[in-house]
């Protein structure tokens, strides 16, 4: 890996470390918070369902303004985007704010992050190909992981003993913070490498061919297709079996005000994920294509999530959690590098946004459905019914998996960018 190469490398993960670590110091508390404000389980969940609401709305606008103006200044509306709505979000707890303020500034926030997803990565890639990269990108991708991990392991733990030495509003206030810190790394060491903003004078006909172009070169196409059809199940029942093991684990362990456990177990989860990241080059020695590993990752992920519901104790749903979280950090970086394998590089943010579009449309409906559920007949029945949600993925990675390109599906070969030939295979 050359200096230039190196270089990129450490700003993506200088910016994933502050930015995770912000982030995560209200993921172990953040549906207690909710709970503690006053709203019922299903209210909770739907203020998230909200926040999902919010990404599905804004993914593509923001993915079409990181290809067209560049993704350094979409990372950097997304973290002041962020500050203001977690402000926001401490303002209503204070003040007892009704439900539909929740809504609000729930999606809000997922405007927030929807200028990151697909931008970072976009970023990422195209950087690494302007740099000169001959590496795997699995590679990246995987200390990524780590990097998540660590930082989601320190900021859940955190959040969760200053929560408890404190209250419940004081991680919000750290966590505006270290996003203003995140604004000025990305600022100073940031730059669009191997991509240039698209400056044209009608920015609306410009958004509405990266548009087309995003479909003709991503959804058209077969092995995008179904690759992306598997986030909405996979990711709606994510985003649930994380946010609901809060409570759920309090509510074995037999102590709801015990905010340290709950930041415990997202921190037990963010180690998962660590050694999850640290498993993916051995992983990749035991399979010859990557659509396999998918498969295999989401087969055995939904049978511990429904594990979780059958055996309703406290350690063993730890356990459980804990090889699922494994097994998803593991799957993630093969599944960015397939899709990042197949996408041109034009279109690069965009389609990854539509991809995080799929996910938060599986969170939309999972998230209110399953809160529901968790009100009527508990966090055990919840995880069973999430599981089955989940299973859905798996029709759709064998999907991709017939229809994948050699090429890009081939772990030994892997291809750090695509262009149009890759993508039209």
């Amino acid at each position: 890996m050359n200096a230039e190469s190196r270089r990129v490398q450490r700003t993506y993960l200088t910016l994933l470390l502050f930015n995770t670590l912000a982030a995560s110091l209200i993921w172990g508390i953040n549906t207690i918070f909710l709970l503690d404000a006053g709203l019922s389980n299903f209210e909770a969940f739907a203020a998230n369902a909200f926040f999902t609401a919010g990404m599905l709305l804004f993914e593509v606008p923001t993915g079409v303004i990181a290809d067209l103006r560049g993704r350094r200044l979409s990372y950097l509306l997304g973290t002041i985007t962020l500050t203001v709505s977690t402000l926001l979000y401490l303002v209503m707890w204070q003040t007892g704010a009704p439900f539909w303020g929740w809504a609000v500034a729930s999606a809000l926030l997922g405007l927030g992050f929807t200028f990151f997803s697909g931008a970072v990565e976009a970023w990422l890639v195209d950087a690494l190909k302007g740099s000169g990269f001959k590496g795997k990108l699995e590679s990246i991708f995987a200390k990524g992981e780590i990097v998540d991990g660590s930082a989601m392991l320190i900021g859940s733990v955190a959040g969760g003993l200053i929560a408890q030495i404190s209250n419940l509003g004081v991680p919000y206030i750290i966590r505006a913070g270290l996003l203003l810190v995140t604004f000025f790394l990305a600022f100073v060491l940031m730059k669009d490498i191997g991509f240039t903003p698209k400056k044209g004078e009608r920015p609306l006909k410009e958004m509405r061919h990266i548009i087309k172009s995003a479909i003709k070169y991503g959804f058209k196409k077969p092995p995008i297709k179904w690759t992306l059809l598997t986030a909405p199940f996979f990711m709606g029942a994510l985003v649930y079996a994380f946010y609901a093991l809060q409570p759920y684990l309090l509510e074995l362990y037999g102590d709801e005000k015990a905010y340290s456990i709950a930041g415990i177990a997202a921190a037990l989860v963010a180690g998962a994920q660590i050694i999850g990241g640290l498993a993916v080059p051995h992983i990749g020695r035991l399979f010859r294509r990557r659509t396999t590993l998918i498969i295999v990752g989401l087969v055995i992920s939904t049978a511990t999530v429904a594990l979780s519901g059958f055996t309703p104790t406290f350690w063993a749903v730890v356990f459980l959690m804990a090889v699922w979280a494994s097994v998803l950090a593991a799957l993630m970086p093969v599944r960015q590098a397939y899709l990042n394998s197949l996408i041109p590089s034009d279109q690069r943010a965009t389609i990854l946004s539509f991809d995080s579009l799929m996910g938060s449309s599986g969170g939309l409906a999972s998230q209110p459905l399953l809160g529901k559920a968790a009100d009527l007949w508990g966090y055990a029945n919840s995880y069973l019914l999430t599981a089955g949600f989940q299973a859905v993925a798996v029709p759709f990675a064998l999907l991709a998996r017939r229809a994948a390109v050699k090429k890009a599906d081939l772990i030994q070969d892997d291809p750090t960018t695509a262009e149009k030939p890759a993508a039209e295979a």
